[in-house]
């Protein structure tokens, strides 16, 4: 007896289609599973058996053999248990092959016969839509994820006897909405909250704008944190491709708790603490996405940079420069997409007051030296904006008047994001953070006199070529404010004041 039915397994944020056959034949009652199953799939041996009888379906008595093919794509997690008990159930014709046949199926099994909560279950849809199958048949509890790929017929499943039922037509699946997550950071902080810091505000907004990436240096206190955390208020929503791909990484990574489609573009914030494969991503059997890729489309914000692992941030300069992280371990390599704005803050010196004008830095030079020697010239020449943020007096404090909402600022975000996309649109690119080096000097439209005091500043701010290449993209994002074609002195002259953190070492850190 024989039995085919499709599975999908997902590698890195990707689905792979996986046929899985079932042959029952003679011989001593058995379950042997080939095709470089991993170490999830091999466990399905012991809980599918269980899982069908608890069904009141019945288990062959005879030897069975699974295959997965391909034969050379390894096949990991839980998410083939129910492909592989529903292959059995086909060639023991207890469901009908045929309509089997249309179907996807996806979803770890319990003992008892529950289809439990799988992670990338939108990835296995979109593999599913690509393939031209008509419907999948996922966990319930993922089904509104799985719903938000078009075309394609989604069916939502607690149990293996809700499955069998669907395919013998005794059993009508409930209807599954289309459910978008909804904004949560707009109502909740607001940048007119932060008093003061106007040039910090404005540089907030110049990032969100441009998708530049932002470093922040100053005392404790000074309000690095507070300003980060409201960047999201100020960031436009995702667009609906942008959506799909930062679903699929949560829902890869099992985050998404049910929820549709995300709509906000995502915030991650690791404690300093975290090791180097929380931030890129990596596993022992199944290759899962780190903090970076978890933040693609959206913000990783590094607080207290200084204080997390060398290596594990000297290894952000892949994604940042390419948008994308490879993992790899002895199974193979994956790779994860990880666009996203980095947003750091750290203090001047060990001690967090060094320049304060109201406390004295307790610090040694050469102390000073080695803590700002953490962060090397090739991670900060990869950071577009980098400002000192001062601390505010009691008198400025108090004088202060409230800024302007994040809503009045997220519309000229969103105008300048609109007029970046007409002009790439040929080129595939949304914002100038991600433009190539000759495309950002060509598409700048400098004036003779932005020529020029770009030429002065490679003189004398000792800029390298990646620098360089930085300065005009942030001055194109402060034309686009500014809803100029041309991107004049003034604009360059802004740009140049960006990068006034840390400059002072950068002779010191440029021979790392």
């Amino acid at each position: 007896m024989y039995g085919r039915v499709i599975g999908v397994t997902v590698l890195g944020v990707g689905g792979h289609p996986v046929t899985v056959e079932a042959f029952v034949g003679r011989g001593l009652p058995s379950l042997t599973v080939t095709g470089l199953p991993g170490a999830a799939v091999q466990d399905a041996r012991d809980r599918i058996r269980p899982a069908v009888e608890h069904a009141e379906l019945e288990w062959p008595l005879r030897r069975v053999v699974i295959n997965l093919a391909p034969g050379n794509l390894r096949k990991e997690g839980a998410g083939l248990d129910l492909p592989i008990a529903m292959s059995v159930l086909v060639a023991t014709r207890q469901v009908p092959a045929k309509v089997a046949a249309g179907h996807v199926f996806y979803g770890e099994v319990s003992l008892k016969g529950e289809v439990l909560p799988t992670p990338g279950v939108i990835s296995v849809a979109i593999a599913a839509a690509r393939r031209g199958l008509r419907g999948v048949v996922v966990p319930v509890a993922n089904a509104v994820e799985a719903a938000q790929v078009d075309g394609l017929a989604v069916t939502g499943v607690a149990t293996i006897q809700e499955v069998v039922g669907f395919l013998r037509g005794t059993w009508r699946p409930p209807e599954i909405g289309t459910l978008v997550g909804e904004r949560v950071t707009a109502g909740s902080a607001d940048l007119s909250e932060v008093r003061g810091q106007d040039e910090a505000r404005r540089a907030l907004e110049v990032a969100a704008a441009g998708g530049h990436n932002l470093l922040m240096v100053g005392s404790p206190g000074a309000g690095k944190t507070m300003l980060a955390r409201r960047l999201p208020t100020i960031l436009p929503d995702l667009t609906r491709e942008e959506a799909l791909e930062a679903t699929q990484l949560h829902s890869v990574a099992g985050l998404l708790a049910g929820r549709g489609l995300l709509r906000e573009r995502p915030f991650r914030a690791p404690h300093h603490s975290v090791s180097t494969a929380g931030l890129l991503g990596g596993g022992s059997m199944v290759l899962r996405p780190g903090e970076a890729s978890l933040a693609h489309r959206g913000v990783l914000f590094l607080d207290e940079l200084t204080e997390f692992r060398r290596d594990a941030i000297e290894a952000l300069r892949q994604p940042l420069e390419d948008g994308r992280i490879v993992v790899t371990r002895a199974g193979g390599s994956v790779s994860f997409p990880a666009r996203f704005t980095l947003v750091a803050a750290a203090n001047p010196c060990p001690c967090g007051f060094s320049g304060d004008p109201q406390r004295s830095c307790r610090c040694r030079p050469d102390q000073v030296d080695r803590y700002r020697q953490k962060l090397s010239g090739p991670l900060l020449d990869r950071i577009d904006l980098r400002l000192t943020i001062p601390r505010l007096t009691k008198d400025e404090l108090l004088g202060a008047s409230a800024g302007e909402s994040s809503v009045l600022i997220r519309d000229r975000v969103i105008a300048a994001r609109d007029r970046q996309r007409r002009r790439y649109s040929a080129l595939g690119i949304t914002c100038n953070a991600h433009l190539p080096g000759p495309i950002a000097r060509r598409e700048a439209k400098l004036c003779p006199d932005a020529e020029r005091l770009l030429g002065r500043a490679v003189d004398h701010m000792a800029l390298t070529g990646r620098g360089f290449d930085r300065v005009i993209k942030v001055a194109r994002t402060v034309a686009d404010l500014a809803g100029a074609d041309r991107v004049s002195e003034h604009h360059v002259a802004e740009a140049l004041s960006y990068r006034t953190a840390f400059e002072q070492d950068q002779g010191l850190a440029r021979a790392g």
